[in-house]
């Protein structure tokens, strides 16, 4: 069937890609109703289409013809299909992944912010980080963050705890992990769209101050008391891209022993 750009997936599935499509939304239709009832004889379970911003006349036919919305991009919407009784359709990322720093000096102070937009008044003195952008690593977002927050530039040391909640933005989940991190410089240059303050503080004064959140309390603890997930990359795998694991450290060998 050639009469879309269209390829198997490796699920029974047909996928549509959104290049060559037609600009009339009626010679879609029949296109579309040609190419579905190819599909069925031929046993396609579900045609995933993607319909481009700059075609979107062509999503009303793809709705009559029993397409569901599955997510939207900003330059395109996907729509799903399922061909076949129970198919099933995997549903769209159902959650965020963010990562935050404690970024601890040799002399015990620790990096913190307070965000220029907040929920509650006050300081509320927290840790640098955010959200990780697509195709990046959680070591490599932290980095990042503390950078694009506070100018500090800082090398990832380990993961030691992370957050797992509900009802966050736009109703997903969201996993946050926390990271510690040494710092290589100490210069300060937050910024000013982002950030109110951005200072260097003794740990102890942070964890005793009552304006800090009880969260922002426990896992600088936890920087403090663990020794946390280091990160290792295994190259080649599955799709041949890079992939970060993090590992707990390892036990002597004599510490090891005997454990089941």
């Amino acid at each position: 069937m050639d009469i879309f750009n269209a390829a198997p997936d490796p699920f029974g599935g047909m996928v549509v890609s959104g290049e060559d499509l037609p600009e009339d939304s009626g010679v879609f239709a029949v296109q579309l109703a040609s190419a579905l009832a190819d599909w069925r004889r031929n046993g396609v379970k579900v045609v995933w289409l993607t319909i481009p911003r700059l075609r979107a006349s062509l999503i009303p036919a793809a709705v009559a013809a029993g397409f569901v919305f599955h997510h939207a991009r900003e330059d395109s919407l996907l729509l799903t299909l399922a061909l076949v009784q129970g198919a099933h359709v995997p549903p769209f990322a159902t959650h965020y992944v963010g990562a935050g720093g404690v970024v601890l000096r040799e002399d015990g102070q620790i990096l913190v912010v307070s965000e220029r937009y907040k929920l509650l008044p006050g300081r509320r003195l927290k840790l640098p980080g955010g959200a990780l952008q697509a195709g990046e690593h959680i070591g490599d977002a932290v980095v990042r963050e503390v950078k694009e927050e506070t100018g500090v530039d800082a090398r990832f040391e380990a993961v030691v705890c992370l957050r797992h909640w509900h009802g966050y933005r736009y109703g997903k989940s969201d996993i946050y992990f926390v990271c510690r991190l040494a710092p290589l410089t100490t210069e300060l240059d937050p910024d000013p769209e982002e950030i109110a303050e951005c200072l260097w503080m003794p740990h102890g004064e942070f964890l005793s101050d009552p304006e800090v959140h009880p969260f922002n309390k426990r896992i600088v603890r936890a920087a403090l008391e663990s020794a946390g997930l280091s990160r290792e990359f295994l190259d080649n795998y599955g799709t041949g891209e890079s992939h970060e694991l993090l590992f707990p450290e390892k036990i002597p060998a004599a510490e090891g022993r005997g454990r089941g």
